[in-house]
């Protein structure tokens, strides 16, 4: 018995070997083995009682084959019953467009599906649902991946039509792959016509809405300091960033050695300097000025060094409210005596040799200094802030960058820099130079959020660049107006766009990238003046629309040229930037005029997206539908 019980635990294909050797333990195996199977195939005496239904339904659900045999009849078919049948008012549900670079996950997943339970049930209230597809064909995101596809070749030395022709086919491979997922999701719309930001008349459209922001005034060009990704080697917009709050700097205090004539109009005696702090110095070189605030009390005091360290003593100017803090920088032993007080206006016009470059460099009054940290006297690089370069602009001072699009120094920023990455070992030389020249006090790393590339998930830059820029600031009104007719949700979703909105001045929208839609600009090939008429424009926007973008890089200038500018005397050639792609998605809303029944007013009913899309989609839909 406790051998028959064992088999009857074992698998089928052990089972009979087990009862065959019970049987052979006891001489009797065939005998108790024909015994098991007679007894299993003896018929149930009540099995006729019992009444059951008959069905041909099957027994199991076998969703995975049978699932697809009704989906084309609950969306496609569905979709287009309901626009012939359904006599209620259009409803317009406007899809944001998904980037195409690869497959999807669970926020398509719930994206999707969200926007097809708002769709069925306004079907369901006797709507007419139009619900169109998108997909956001353009930008860095589908480059990058589609020349991660190129292994073993140099990707700089691609000429820009073979990276277009890369990109292409893989967004568009992406888009293939994206629909069918989609359509597994049993999400309804008009599949078979999406809209795609690579359509030339998509295109073409948007262009269209660039010229009357151009006719209106909103867009000019500017060398100025902008979001500089290294690792993309293209300017970025603030949409474009996402901060790491575990990202680790070197701060420095350096002392800026005073002229002698400075020092004698302060009251100073041998080496005085002003000492500044900064958290990037790396912008070192690129130090044009210190400023200063009018109303802050700054302190002359004479610094004397414990003896072993064998060195003189010298005299630093400081804020007042920060002496505690650098006295406790200085090194162990060392006394300090407080020589005089002045105020900020005493400082103006001062004069320093800057510590990096040697260059003589003035100092100057600026509201936004403070004295919560640091030392009160602030380095100034025009040319790496936006704070710096209005500080700048405003006193006449250079715009200086000397960094090139990969995040190293140019051979201007001195022999001993040039080729290093400023973020990396730029930084460590700067250091080395300062201790080495004697002019560092205190160095030391902290950690602190700070802005990266949120696609190559690698730290920015600011950096001056001459790029394209779209006036938010003169449209910052009617788009603030425009959202009081809006209903939000949830409400604080308002709070949140509005602010965006409001902090924003303007809006970077060049990329230097050859996979988007070109900003159809030429430059004049002697002044580098650039040529961005109505006219210009809407000559390269009838070229556009017949054949798409590429030939932005196919046509010669002449070809691409008004037929007005190609004998005016000058010489052009065309420029070689493109849009930031939030431009591309942020131009979808024209594509709904040629959808929409409304004459006037919203196009669409429904924009749902995520809260990034405050930053994104939402904003940058707001703006160009307000210019």
């Amino acid at each position: 018995m406790n051998q028959t019980f064992a088999a009857l635990q074992l698998g089928p294909a052990k089972r009979a070997a087990a009862r065959l050797a019970a049987g052979a333990q006891t001489g009797s195996g065939s005998c108790r083995t024909q015994s098991y199977a007679t007894e299993a195939k003896k018929k149930n005496p009540y099995s006729h009682t019992i009444k059951l239904p008959q069905t041909e339904f099957p027994l199991r659900a076998d969703a995975a084959r049978r699932e697809k045999q009704f989906r084309h009849r609950c969306t496609d078919a569905l979709y287009e019953w309901q626009l012939k049948n359904n006599r209620g008012p259009q409803f317009i549900l406007h899809d944001g467009p998904p980037y195409a670079n690869g497959d999807l996950h669970i926020g398509h997943f719930m994206n999707k599906v969200l926007k097809d339970i708002i769709n069925r049930y306004q079907i369901m209230q006797g709507k007419r649902v139009v619900y169109i597809p998108g997909f956001d064909g353009h930008g860095l995101p589908i480059e990058q991946k589609a020349l991660e596809t190129l292994k073993g070749r140099d990707r700089d030395s691609l000429d820009p039509m073979e990276i277009r022709k890369l990109a292409r086919n893989f967004a568009l491979k992406a888009v293939a792959r994206q629909t069918e997922s989609f359509k597994e999701y049993a999400v309804m719309g008009d599949w078979t016509h999406p809209y795609m930001t690579l359509d030339p008349s998509y295109e073409a459209n948007q262009l269209e809405i660039f010229k009357a922001m151009v006719e209106q005034g909103y867009i000019y060009r500017q060398n100025k300091p902008v979001y500089w990704s290294p690792s993309s080697r293209t300017a970025l917009a603030e949409a474009e960033l996402e901060y790491n709050e575990k990202h680790v700097s070197t701060s420095v205090y350096v002392k800026m050695q005073l002229t002698d004539e400075s020092v004698a109009r302060i009251g100073g005696a041998g080496k005085v300097s002003a000492l500044v702090w900064t958290t990037t110095p790396w912008t070192l070189p690129a130090n044009r000025a210190i400023a200063v605030h009018p109303d802050l009390e700054y302190v002359l005091i004479q610094v004397a060094e414990n003896s072993e360290s064998g060195s003189a003593g010298y005299q630093l100017l400081v804020g007042k409210d920060r002496l505690e803090a650098v006295s406790a920088m200085l090194p162990e032993g060392s006394t300090v005596a407080e020589v005089c007080m002045l105020n900020g206006k005493q400082l103006e016009g001062l004069s320093y040799s800057s510590a990096v470059s040697g260059k003589e460099c003035p100092i100057l009054l600026a509201n936004y200094v403070t004295s919560d940290s640091g030392t009160g006297l602030v380095h100034s690089a025009p040319g790496h802030g936006q704070e710096d370069y209005e500080f700048g602009l405003a006193n006449g001072i250079e715009i200086y960058a000397p960094v090139d699009d990969n995040g190293r120094f140019t051979s201007a920023a001195g022999v001993a820099l040039a080729g290093m990455e400023v973020l990396g070992e730029g930084t460590r030389a700067v250091v080395a130079m300062l201790r080495d020249a004697g002019v560092l006090l205190h160095v030391q790393e902290f950690t602190h959020s700070y802005p990266y590339d949120w696609r190559t998930k690698k730290p920015i830059i600011q950096r001056a660049t001459p790029q394209w820029f779209a006036n938010v600031g003169s449209l910052k009104a009617s788009a603030s107006e425009s959202l009081r007719d809006v209903k939000i949700f949830p409400e604080f979703g308002r709070r949140r766009l509005e602010s965006f909105v409001a902090a924003r001045s303007e809006w970077c929208i060049s990329r230097q990238r050859v996979w988007g839609v070109p900003i159809p600009v030429f430059y004049n090939q002697s002044s580098g003046e650039p040529l961005l008429t109505a006219e210009s424009i809407s000559h390269v926007i009838g070229i556009i629309r017949e054949r798409g973008t590429d030939a932005w890089w196919v046509l010669s200038t002449d070809d691409l040229l008004a037929p007005k500018y190609r004998s005016d005397g000058n010489t052009y050639v065309k420029g070689t930037d493109t849009m930031d792609v939030w431009f591309d998605s942020g131009s979808s809303w024209k594509l709904l005029e040629q959808v929409s029944e409304r004459s006037e007013g919203a196009y669409a009913d429904v924009y749902l997206e995520g809260t990034d899309q405050h930053r994104g989609w939402f904003q940058s839909s707001l703006l160009t539908s307000n210019a």
